[in-house]
């Protein structure tokens, strides 16, 4: 077997587990940022929603 081929018998599996590592962790990676995005968003909507349920509360006390 030429030199090369020992080279390359020894990189390849290397690298692929190498690119298969980069995916998965890259995907990892992106799940997770959509994931805090898609949370603070609901807690955003939260937030908003008893503020509003706070200044109606308010307004009805007022008027009593």
């Amino acid at each position: 077997m030429p030199a090369w081929q020992a080279w390359m018998f020894g990189l390849v599996p290397s690298i692929g587990v190498g690119l298969v590592f980069w995916y998965v962790m890259r995907a990892v990676v992106r799940s997770d940022r959509n994931e805090r995005a898609e949370i603070a968003r609901i807690e955003a909507a939260d937030e908003a929603r008893e503020a509003e349920r706070a200044e109606k509360a308010k307004r009805d006390a007022t008027e009593d």
